[in-house]
């Protein structure tokens, strides 16, 4: 395996600590040199970028002479906010911290791969799927604490005879959730990066600027769709018809 300069450095740092902790846990890496995998390094280094942004924002805010990480700040929570309060409704505040971070770290995963030395961790399978499965324990938690025991009643179906048919059906397709949301985001973000490596090595200069405008847009679209279906979810699962 390749590594990144960055994969390289937390190996050398850290990659003694995590072999041992992975097989006492019965893991064995495919590369146990190389424990710490470049998509897990490109995570590590999408936390730092923002646990960095929220500090330099909390120690410029300002009621009186905000500045511009405030305002962009501010932008940024008034976008996915309103996007929340149009599809979960009056009682959106309540996901609204989770919904911009989600936003923010899928957001910052897909364009750090457009830095030269790095790439995008959402690329990889694993990511999308963790930041999937992430979403979806968390709105049948909000379901659950929405409404309590009477979540489930939305898996009934709309009468009690149509249990039998409806329980099966709504357990796959809250499955399918799970899919739909890791292969389109791992899907798009890996096609993307493979037309912009072949460009690159095909023509270096000049045409490989616009496949990375595209890896752009399809960067800030996928990002949308996901927050935009992770908003959708936790509607269904904290409306009070259930």
């Amino acid at each position: 395996m390749e590594q990144l300069w960055f994969t390289a450095l937390l190996n050398r740092a850290f990659g003694g600590v995590v072999l041992t902790l992975l097989q006492a846990l019965g893991i064995h890496p495919k590369y146990p040199a190389m424990p710490i995998s470049n998509s897990f390094a490109m995570e590590i280094m999408v936390a730092l970028i923002l646990l960095s942004f929220f500090i330099a924002v909390r120690l410029r805010l300002s009621v009186d002479n905000p500045g511009s990480l405030q305002h962009a700040m501010e932008g940024i929570e008034g976008f996915f906010g309103n996007m929340a309060h149009e599809i979960i409704g009056h009682h959106y505040h309540d996901y609204q911290g989770y919904l911009v971070t989600l936003g923010l770290f899928i957001l910052t995963c897909n364009l750090i791969g457009i830095i030269p030395s790095f790439e995008s961790p959402t690329a990889v399978p694993l990511v999308p799927l963790g930041c999937a499965l992430l979403t979806w324990f968390y709105y049948h938690f909000q379901g659950l604490r929405a409404n309590g025991v009477g979540y489930f009643k939305h898996f009934m179906g709309p009468v009690w005879w149509l249990a039998p048919l409806m329980l099966p059906i709504e357990i796959f397709s809250h499955c399918a959730r799970l899919l739909s949301l890791t292969v389109r985001l791992f899907a798009n973000m890996f096609a993307g990066e493979m037309v912009t490596l072949v460009f690159f090595s095909l023509v270096p200069i000049g045409v490989p600027i616009i496949f990375e405008g595209l890896h752009i847009g399809v960067s800030l679209i996928q990002t949308y769709i996901f927050v935009i279906l992770a908003c959708v979810y936790l509607g269904e699962a904290t409306a009070h018809e259930h």
